[in-house]
């Protein structure tokens, strides 16, 4: 019986990349590689890279150094880069690092097998291409899942053009998956014992297939059996329709959480930014929303110290964090991509754009913390994904998708159990089963 191969994959970025890697893992286990959690007991360790963070490539050709001894100890072991930085610099990347085997770009992972034959035979591997075929066509099976919730790429890619975004260059222009293979999936995943899909896309709400658009989409998968949760991420503020605001009020299974990115509450940054909305836009939409679903917990995300941005652009986001009250949010210094439009135009001065972000963080963490501490004495929803640390402790996720520690020594793994919130800490919440 042959021996299996060891796979170690290190995954950046968000949620697709994760959805990404779990898919390249299945691919790659149809030439028998079996998952492993450390370098050193590796046949083949993976890189799933992200462009969007400071500094990206940079941070890849670090972890990449850090492999030599990994590789000098075990010339046999293969190296293989994939996700957005391996999309727009794979040459260079071959070039800089002779250690590296393999290169492959987002939508072309399905062809990992064949780039893994030719790595074994001596030669080196890059396919960073847009190919005509569908890799979903291509990809395996889904796995029996680790856990009660798992991701679902419904739509890839992106039309937008936001000045400071490399993701149409790196993911390609917006395309959207056939319902009935979605719908397939998902029988499939709740077949295995998903309770929670997260729908993924890099634009998900600009979802249009057949027909489709992701409220229709959203209804139907809510009629598969076994699936007792929906969400989606990422949303674009433009592409929140008329029938998805809707869902929010009239579809139990869709929960009240929604991340809807704005970037910055200043209009004359959101035009150079090209988001194509105003902030007044944004607020409409949002007060639309909550008069779907008054209890939904909204998240967002901000940049920072964006080419142009004077105090009076900074003071505007800040007002503008102040009248919605996220329950969270992810906030970054701007920082420019390599053949973006904005990466072209002068940098804030780096000093005042770190005070700016340490102010704006700040104001959300206690927008944060308040909100936690709010839960006290409330009674939520609690989906268990797995055993705490805790002996009779099991952890989940809220309807807000909040992280909860319960108290419930009976409980079982893609259990829903009905929860009263006790204590409230920075970034979970503790609380009992009742009933």
């Amino acid at each position: 019986m042959t021996e299996a191969k060891k796979l170690f994959i290190k995954t950046y970025g968000c949620q697709m990349n994760v959805y990404d890697s779990e898919r390249m893992a299945e691919s790659l286990g149809t030439k028998g590689y079996v998952a492993t959690d450390t370098v050193e007991d590796a046949d083949m360790v993976l890189i799933n890279t992200c462009h969007i963070r400071e500094k990206a490539s940079e941070k890849l050709f670090s972890d990449l150094g850090r492999l030599r001894p990994a590789k000098e100890a075990n010339p046999n072991l293969k190296v293989a880069v994939a996700g957005c930085v391996a999309q727009a610099e794979g040459a260079e990347i071959l070039r800089r690092m002779p250690l590296v085997d393999l290169v492959v770009g987002p939508q072309s992972y399905h062809r990992l097998p064949e780039m893994e034959a030719k790595v074994q035979r001596g030669e080196r591997a890059i396919d960073t291409e847009f190919p005509p075929e569908d890799k979903f066509d291509h990809l395996p099976e889904r796995k029996a899942m680790r856990g009660p919730s798992a991701f679902l790429t419904v739509q890839e890619g992106c039309d937008k053009f936001c000045a400071f975004c490399v993701v149409p260059y790196t993911r390609g222009s917006e395309v959207s998956r056939p319902p009935e293979r979605l719908l397939a999936e998902a029988r499939n995943l709740a077949a295995r014992g998903v309770r929670e899909l997260t729908l993924l896309g890099q634009n998900v709400n600009a979802y249009r297939a057949d027909g489709y658009g992701l409220a229709r989409l959203i209804r139907e998968l809510s009629q598969v059996e076994g699936i007792l949760r929906l969400r989606y991420m990422t949303s674009h503020p433009n592409d929140m329709e008329d029938d998805l605001i809707a869902a929010h009020g009239d579809c139990p299974q869709l929960m009240p959480y929604l991340h809807l990115p704005v970037q910055s509450g200043s209009d004359r940054i959101l035009k150079a930014m090209n988001r194509k909305h105003t902030a007044a836009d944004y607020l409409r939409v949002l007060d639309r929303i909550r008069a779907a679903r008054p209890d939904i917990l909204l998240t967002s995300d901000f940049i920072v110290g964006f080419p142009g941005e004077t105090d009076a652009d900074f003071e505007a986001t800040l007002a503008l964090i102040r009248k919605v009250n996220y329950g969270m949010a992810y906030s970054f210094k701007y920082s420019a991509r390599p053949g973006t439009p904005a990466a072209e135009k002068p940098d804030v001065n780096s000093d005042v754009a770190d005070a700016r972000l340490q102010e704006l963080q700040a104001l959300l963490g206690a927008q944060q913390r308040a909100g936690q501490q709010a839960m006290v004495g409330q009674e939520v929803d609690v989906l268990y994904e797995k055993a705490g640390r805790q002996p009779g402790q099991m952890v989940g996720k809220s309807q807000h998708l909040h992280a909860v520690h319960v108290d419930d020594p009976s409980g079982k793994v893609g259990e829903l159990a009905r929860v009263r919130i006790t204590d409230a800490k920075s970034n979970s919440l503790g609380g009992r089963r009742v009933g």
